[in-house]
């Protein structure tokens, strides 16, 4: 038999293992109603867990209505979507995947229209729409409204969110739970001094700018328990002058890894604003963030980016440029990736019966 890739060898983090480092990023769908997950979510996710990847994730799943990216962005803020959830991490489960979900909040990227219907702002006074809030009033673009400067109080009630949507993570059965602190979405709006203009103590320097990072990590890591992961998901860099850049997030990586009880950095980059310049998109032109934290913050890494050939997964994992890799294109062209990927490399395939007797 052929020598096993590192890819495809199990990994572990806490108490729970993966059958390999193949992850299911998460990738929003835009088509749940009032927060509840629908009969696409199922497909969706079910489909790339019966794909044979390692771990699979929620698309981003937003703490309340007004968390959301748009009003058909996936939520977890009722008992109806708890127990959706809870039939989405069974399924799942079944698939022989890890079930992880990660927790978001759009801040001042909010109210928009779903993709395919122009990629607009929809105006707070219009159905579906809604004023969106930040950590300093300024929008995302020109042809948006300012959003709403949060207050401490206002703080302290998100983060109270974070927490009261990880208790129901936990009850709805995921071994996983992931922030969302990255791709220009709240967590990231207050990282950056692009976005982030305070003078209080949620603005200034690293340290205030990733307060709110803490703080939610501190709450929901008490509903969550000691023996599950906890991803932490970046944006390395904004791709803008001035920015938050890879400097600082290896100091904050530094700091999360310090706390003991973040597992693992899921390394992007972008998102703050539409006047970013990435000076060349390839496959893996994000991985070397994922390198250098990994390397010189001392915590594990996710790689995202364009990694669509398993040659490049391998590679990565191989040469520990990071932990996992997290692919989300390469998945939505083909859910068995994982499948065809080991076969590849001439390996055995974990299969669900249904799928066994068809694909060895």
């Amino acid at each position: 038999m052929a020598r096993i890739p590192k890819l495809f060898q199990p990994v572990s983090f806490r108490s729970v293992e993966a059958r390999n480092r193949i992850v299911v990023s998460p990738m929003c769908q835009y088509s749940a109603i009032d927060g509840l997950g629908q009969d696409w979510h199922i497909q969706n996710l079910g489909a790339k867990a019966m794909g044979g990847a390692g771990i699979v994730f929620t698309e981003a799943t937003h703490v309340s209505p007004a968390a959301r990216i748009t009003a058909h962005c996936l939520g977890l803020w009722n008992d109806g979507h708890e127990a959706f959830m809870k039939r989405l991490v069974a399924l799942i489960e079944y698939g022989g995947a890890v079930p992880a979900i990660q927790i978001a909040h759009a801040g001042r990227k909010a109210s928009q229209t779903q993709p395919w219907k122009g990629d607009g702002f929809v105006a707070p006074d219009a159905a579906d729409g809604w004023l969106p809030v930040a950590p300093s009033p300024l929008p995302f673009a020109p042809d948006r409204p300012a959003p709403h400067e949060l207050t401490a109080g206002e703080i302290a009630a998100i983060v109270g969110d974070f927490a009261a949507t990880t208790a129901r993570a936990r009850r709805a059965g995921f071994r996983i739970v992931e922030l969302h602190a990255a791709h220009g979405y709240l967590l990231h709006q207050f990282l950056s001094p692009v976005s982030n203009h305070r003078t209080d103590a949620y603005g200034g320097d690293l340290a205030n700018r990733a307060r709110i990072v803490m703080e939610a990590i501190d709450a929901m890591r008490a509903e969550w328990p000691d023996d599950l992961p906890f991803f932490v998901r970046l944006s390395c860099t904004d791709w803008i002058e001035g920015g938050f850049d890879a400097d600082q997030a290896v100091t904050l990586c530094r700091w999360l890894a310090a706390r003991g009880d973040v597992d693992l950095i899921d390394s992007s980059t972008g998102g703050i604003s539409p006047q970013q310049r990435i000076p060349s998109i390839h496959p893996g032109y994000q991985v070397p963030f994922a390198e250098r934290i990994r390397r010189e913050a001392g915590i594990a890494t996710g790689a995202v980016g364009m990694i669509r050939e398993p040659e490049l997964a391998a590679e990565i994992v191989a040469n520990e440029r990071a932990d996992l890799v997290f692919l989300a294109r390469a998945l939505l062209a083909d859910p068995a990736w994982p499948i065809r990927a080991a076969q590849h490399f001439g390996l055995p395939v974990d299969l669900v019966p249904q799928y066994q007797r068809a694909l060895v």
